[in-house]
């Protein structure tokens, strides 16, 4: 039970002790943004990328054929590397031929909004993991104010302390679990949008002088 006590003492402190350890993660920022609640990174929040800051020029948009669209949905896949990326399109560009600036930008606009759902999409899910986070930090003090109370009356109800102190241990678990996974989560969305840009740079390479 003591374990459990000292453990249950150093919730308070956990989530600012991950996002010390998010600090040397890749992201949009040197410094966390904490005017959201629900956002629990040290990355700041970005909800919207802007294809406009990754491509330079204006893009008419223009429906593609199947093998542009089979090309978008590749190089969307975050599985997909970035060296097997630039292999898929250079294959493209030999069988296709000649290209023009809009074909080609609108290929990038496909494989931009693709990403782009998907990062707010995780965002979002970043959002409700935080908040049952909080729930789970707030069940477990809870938790703890009643065993506290328990053990000081004259008569205390060790079932009843036993059971709490199950609950609380693996509450904290869960907790340390889920803040552990949190650190590679936090981190996809910068990736996802590095992803982006890099799959731009592929693309403009292939832009006609």
């Amino acid at each position: 039970m003591r374990a459990a006590c000292h453990a249950i003492g150093q919730i308070r402190v956990l989530t600012l002790s991950l996002a010390l350890c998010l600090a040397e993660a890749p992201g949009l920022a040197s410094a966390a943004d904490f005017s959201d609640p629900d956002w629990p990174c040290i990355q700041r929040k970005v909800e919207n990328l802007s294809a406009s800051l990754m491509w330079p020029a204006t893009v008419t948009r223009v429906p593609l054929k199947p093998a542009a669209n089979d090309l978008v949905e590749v190089l969307s896949l975050r599985r997909v590397s970035l060296e097997e990326a630039e292999s898929q399109v250079q294959a493209f560009f030999e069988k296709t031929g000649p290209v023009d600036g809009q074909l080609i930008g609108n290929i990038f606009l496909g494989v931009f909004e693709k990403i782009a759902h998907s990062r707010q999409r995780l965002i979002a899910g970043i959002a409700r993991y935080s908040r049952s986070q909080i729930a789970l930090a707030s069940r477990i003090d809870g938790s703890r104010s009643e065993m506290a109370k328990l053990e000081h009356e004259k008569s205390p109800d060790f079932d009843r302390i036993d059971k709490l102190e199950e609950q609380i241990d693996w509450d904290e678990r869960i907790y340390r679990e889920r803040a552990q996974a949190l650190t590679y989560v936090c981190e996809t969305p910068v990736l996802l949008e590095k992803r982006a840009y890099a799959i731009a740079q592929i693309l403009l390479k292939h832009l006609p002088d």
